[in-house]
């Protein structure tokens, strides 16, 4: 099944004017189970330490444009707190591409509408009432043009066998 992204798009032209629009979308997007919670945070670059907010995405993963270093979106390790590292499962929608391999496919490097590749990201975790990690979404917004999109939509996140 392919990843198709749905983006809203920002006023043409321009700059979005900040990431409560990004969280916004998450917050709608994501429902809490009964009796959980739902955390929400813009994500930035820790392990360079340059704060950095903008992230090149590809094959379902978010890399950090000032050192190259992954999020950790299908590895498990975008949460600070998650004791295990995960693999997402789709909960209706299609996960993004994130096979392996030499080269990418085009649909492996998510553009905005107008065509820009650089995005900020900020990620929802779902939490059971007691406490266990349920589900991830990712929302991508361009600071160029302020377009929006889901891009992993309430995956389940499944512990990796030790």
């Amino acid at each position: 099944m392919d990843h198709e992204i749905a983006w809203t798009p920002g006023a043409a032209g321009e700059p979005s004017a900040g990431p409560e629009d990004v969280l916004r979308l998450l917050r709608d997007a994501v429902r809490a189970e009964p009796g959980g919670r739902v955390e929400l945070l813009v994500a930035e670059c820790e392990p360079c330490g340059s704060g950095e907010v903008e992230f090149e995405v590809a094959k379902g993963e978010c890399f950090c444009v000032g050192c190259c270093i992954p999020l950790g979106i299908i590895d498990g390790y975008a949460h600070p707190g998650a004791a295990y590292p995960w693999r997402l499962e789709s909960s209706g929608a299609p996960l993004p591409p994130a096979s392996p391999g030499p080269g990418f496919e085009p649909s492996d490097l998510p553009r905005c509408p107008a065509g820009h590749d650089l995005f900020h990201v900020a990620v929802a975790f779902s939490f059971a009432a007691d406490g266990v990690l349920r589900g991830i979404s990712v929302g991508l917004r361009c600071p160029e043009d302020g377009a929006l999109c889901l891009y992993v939509d309430n995956a389940r996140v499944v512990p990796r066998a030790a």
